[in-house]
Formats: structure tokens, C-alpha cells, sequence
């Protein structure tokens, strides 16, 4: 057995394709009508209550109990481009997690929740370029020290 995509409910399909276009670049991959997969592997879906049997007013959105997860390695740029789009409601603001790694989260359309963060490597990297070695880094970052050990060497080699 294999995990496939991740399908979200949507109640307007063009509004949430315009969402996920302009923020995070995605086109549709297989489109089936009222269902689309995007080129990331995630499905957008319309009228699930009907699909999968179950009373419209039973639908939760706008909930807490699962995000949807992007990284990037432009934080900076992505925040910019969040700024273009003063409709997207934010969770927060951005801000620094304790392992160092920036990140917001923003809703989309339909309230679902997705995180927006920079890479690890990129965290990684920007401590490699203030000068900690890899086993600072490490600690900092709070992450496996083989792991850091492989970034430094991409880092070495991007340099």
C-alpha cells in the first residue's frame, strides 16, 4: 500500500486554483472536473459532502486540526508576494521558530490552514554562513547531526 495525494474540499473551485496559483506557482496537473490535481500532489475537490455521502452542514471549514505544509527557500520573497494579496487572512504574522526556521500560516479560500516556511537546508545554510560549524549548527537547528553533515557539504559545494 501507498499514501497518494491529500484531497481538500472546496467550495469554489476557480477561486482556490487562482489561490494556490498565484502563491505557490501550482498548475493543475489531471484535471476531472469538479476534482484537480495540482502539480505538488495535492487534490482539490468540489461538492465532497456529496461525493463522499455525508450532509452539506456537516462540513467544518476554516479548522484547526491539520495544515497543509510548503517550504521555500526564498522566505523573504514568498512574504513579499503575501503581501500582494492582503485578502489571505494570516494566522500569524511571520516568525521564528525555536530551531530557527522562519514560517507563517495563512489560510486559503476555505480555511484551510497551511504552514509556509523556509527550507531546513536553507536555515542550514544561513548558520554555516555566520560562521557555526556543523555541530553548532546541529544543536541550533535541532537536527540530526549526519543530516547537517550532508548540508554543509551542499553548502560547501554552492559556494
Amino acid at each position: 500500500m501507498k499514501f497518494c495525494t491529500t484531497l481538500i474540499a472546496v467550495r469554489d473551485m476557480s477561486k482556490s486554483l487562482q489561490f494556490y496559483h498565484d502563491l505557490f506557482g501550482q498548475e493543475v496537473a489531471v484535471d476531472l472536473g469538479k476534482n484537480k490535481s495540482l502539480a505538488c500532489g495535492l487534490a482539490l475537490q468540489e461538492g465532497f459532502d456529496e461525493l463522499a455521502g455525508f450532509p452539506t452542514e456537516t462540513m467544518h471549514f476554516h479548522s484547526n486540526t491539520m495544515e497543509l505544509y510548503f517550504e521555500t527557500e526564498d522566505f523573504d520573497g514568498f512574504l513579499a508576494l503575501l503581501d500582494k494579496h492582503p485578502e489571505v487572512e494570516r494566522l500569524h504574522g511571520p516568525k521564528t521558530f525555536p530551531w530557527l526556521q522562519r514560517g507563517i500560516r495563512i489560510f486559503d479560500p476555505n480555511g484551510h490552514l497551511i504552514e509556509v516556511s523556509e527550507s531546513m537546508p536553507s536555515v542550514a545554510y544561513r548558520q554555516f554562513a555566520q560562521g557555526k560549524t556543523v555541530e553548532e549548527a546541529a544543536r541550533l537547528i535541532q537536527h540530526p547531526l549526519p543530516l547537517v553533515q550532508s548540508w554543509y557539504e551542499g553548502y560547501n559545494r554552492n559556494i
